[in-house]
């Protein structure tokens, strides 16, 4: 299994991020005691990117502030795995025969809160699994006989977009203008994988805009509607529960099933 995690980086995010790197150890687990349907141990990868990519733009409020609000330039992972040598990290991902896999995990996925607030989760899966690929970055992550399998884990929605410069009135992203739509970043995952069987998502993320011990989360509209367009092989966990234990869990149930499913080595 090649699992990649997608984790929000912006400045609200410090609690889910601190639940995440605790609740790993116990996802490790699940994972190294997992057979395969021929009854080997589950040979999984993992990495870990952020929300964010590089962007500039403009607010331009509906209503009129009294003064001019400054142009926007905020910088993110572009989609770029992590690799921190003070968490132990020997390349950009976290293989199943690493020493203290779970230690290097856990202290990777504290990603910080310095992100961009524009938050594009799917735009980053695809910088992740197109760009960085191609130009050296995240070389040699993906294989062939692998589900892939992708985690997102945000506080807000989606609003994926590629263009730069641009200018917006809120951030609100279902409907924000020249935000991709979401089928595009699933026929992308389809393409990646090599087929809709062999790829799985979990999102976790707001049901409804709630507050819970995590702080406040907004209705994820767009990132529900892509779980709907991946269907059995999509799954989608509340972040309003303010902890993340049954929101994992679920997510090895999902990829669980798509391993039973998976078609192998084409």
């Amino acid at each position: 299994m090649d699992l990649v995690f997608i984790v929000d980086d912006s400045g609200s995010m410090q609690e889910e991020q601190s639940n995440l790197a605790a609740n790993f150890p116990k996802f490790v687990k699940v994972l190294n005691d997992y057979q395969t349907k021929s009854g080997s141990k589950l040979d999984w990868r993992v990495a870990v990117t952020t929300t964010g990519r590089d962007v500039d733009y403009n607010i331009s409020p509906p209503i009129p502030f009294p003064i001019p609000l400054p142009p926007q330039s905020e910088k993110g992972d572009n989609g770029a795995f992590r690799q921190k040598k003070d968490c132990g990290s020997v390349r950009r991902w976290v293989e199943r025969n690493d020493s203290n896999a779970d230690q290097t995990f856990s202290c990777l996925a504290e990603v910080g809160t310095s992100g961009p607030s524009i938050e594009m989760p799917l735009e980053s899966l695809k910088l992740a699994l197109n760009d960085r690929v191609a130009d050296g970055t995240n070389a040699g992550f993906l294989r062939p006989d692998a589900l892939l399998a992708v985690v997102i884990l945000t506080d807000e929605d989606d609003c994926s977009r590629q263009d730069n410069n641009f200018t917006i009135a809120d951030d609100v992203c279902i409907t924000m203008q020249g935000v991709k739509p979401v089928a595009e970043y699933k026929a992308m995952l389809d393409g990646v994988a090599g087929g809709a069987n062999r790829w799985a998502t979990a999102v976790i993320a707001g049901d409804k805009a709630c507050t819970s011990g995590f702080g406040k989360a907004i209705d994820a509209q767009r990132l529900k509607q892509f779980v709907n367009l991946v269907g059995k092989n999509g799954m989608f966990s509340s972040i309003c529960n303010g902890d993340l234990t049954t929101s994992l869990q679920d997510a090895l149930s999902t990829f669980d099933a798509a391993c039973k499913s998976f078609p192998g080595v084409k």
